[in-house]
């Protein structure tokens, strides 16, 4: 089986860690957030996987080549040389996806983070018989999204509606299909929407069928909902009892601890946060919702919560970093420093407080 992974732009949502790393490199959970796609894609017997790319793919494909031999997968490029929105990738990547095998394959946007049950997916594919199949998540507030309309007992879909003002459902496309390449032949090599021109035509020929997601979902593409995704994925390694999450007298919650990190003594650690290979957290640290990439120094005393702390950043001592605050690649924040939603650039040093959300260039 194949895939194709939708990495698309700049991710500009993920600034200022975007300005080091392409968005699909940007550890989450102490792995590039598109590692955790291709692992559970080579779970389920995809043996190639391509990326449908418009920014970097040199940097994206030198990252991935330990990977492939390590994994036992190819993963090739496709690159796009003008934004083709997310159906036209698909026309552009044809001769890569279509072999005389005819079997389906799996689209990704790259940003989607969940419990990835593929496997289920394609049972649910063969079982319908359908020409496309997408999974659905249900969500609180369907106002702020495009909601799938379908028919509960069976997964065909009806129709779709965006940003309903009426109630009509409270499913959304969660950003995972699985698709016959007889799919190709409805696109065309030009910027074109999956989402609101291929799939519509597909669902009036009543081709077209939805699976509920079980388990949690995120589109972690930017810093509030990736806090909130670390909190949902690492409650699902909970529920898992994985070995991974870590333990001990200064842990509260969830946590994930690398273990070529160092924490010092009386820190407190938790809930939902994620600590990168290398790290130094010296004494009397308290860290809650927060993601600390790999080369992180924080100094005694020192208050993290709700914030990503980019990599090989400091964080002073007695300085306190809340609110959304995001620090780039190698930031240095002065001892005493209180930052409340600082969005800072890479290589700044931060001498006086930011006192209200902010970027700092």
């Amino acid at each position: 089986m194949k895939a194709l992974i939708l990495v698309g732009g700049f991710g500009t949502r993920l600034r200022p860690l975007t300005l080091s790393v392409p968005k699909p490199l940007v550890e989450f959970a102490n792995k590039p957030m598109i590692l955790h796609q291709i692992e559970a894609l080579k779970a389920v017997g995809v043996t190639e996987v391509v990326l449908a790319i418009n920014y970097q793919p040199e940097v994206m494909l030198n990252f991935l080549k330990e990977f492939e031999t390590k994994l036992g997968i190819t993963i090739t490029c496709s690159q796009e040389t003008e934004p083709l929105g997310t159906a036209g990738p698909l026309a552009l990547a044809r001769d890569k996806l279509v072999d005389e095998s005819g079997e389906p394959f799996f689209v990704l946007n790259s940003d989607v983070i969940s419990e990835y049950p593929f496997k289920e997916m394609i049972e649910f594919h063969k079982a319908h018989g359908g020409e496309a199949s997408i999974m659905v998540t249900k969500v609180d507030e369907p106002s702020k999204y495009g909601v799938v309309v379908m028919e509960e007992s069976t997964g065909q879909v009806d129709k779709f509606v965006e940003k309903p003002k009426l109630f009509v459902g409270n499913k959304i496309n969660a950003g995972i299909y699985l698709l016959n390449p007889s799919v190709l032949d409805r696109i065309e090599l030009r910027p074109t929407s999956i989402e609101k021109e291929v799939f519509p035509k597909i669902a009036a020929e009543k081709k077209l069928y939805a699976m509920v997601l079980p388990g949690f979902w995120m589109d972690i593409g930017q810093p509030r909902d990736y806090i909130t995704g670390l909190r949902l994925y690492l409650d699902s390694l909970r529920k898992k009892a994985s070995p991974k999450l870590a333990t001990g007298p200064n842990v509260v919650g969830n946590v994930l601890v690398h273990e070529t990190a160092k924490i010092g003594e009386g820190c407190l650690i938790g809930p939902d946060v994620a600590i990168g290979p290398g790290c130094v957290v010296e004494s009397g640290v308290r860290l809650s919702r927060c993601t600390v990439m790999r080369g992180v120094r924080i100094k005694k005393h020192a208050c993290i919560s709700s914030s990503i702390i980019g990599w090989h950043s400091t964080v002073g001592q007695w300085a306190r970093v809340e609110n959304m605050t995001i620090l780039g690649e190698d930031v240095h924040v002065c001892d005493e420093i209180y930052s409340n939603g600082g969005v800072v650039l890479p290589h700044k040093e931060i001498k006086s407080s930011i006192l209200k959300p902010e970027i700092v260039m």
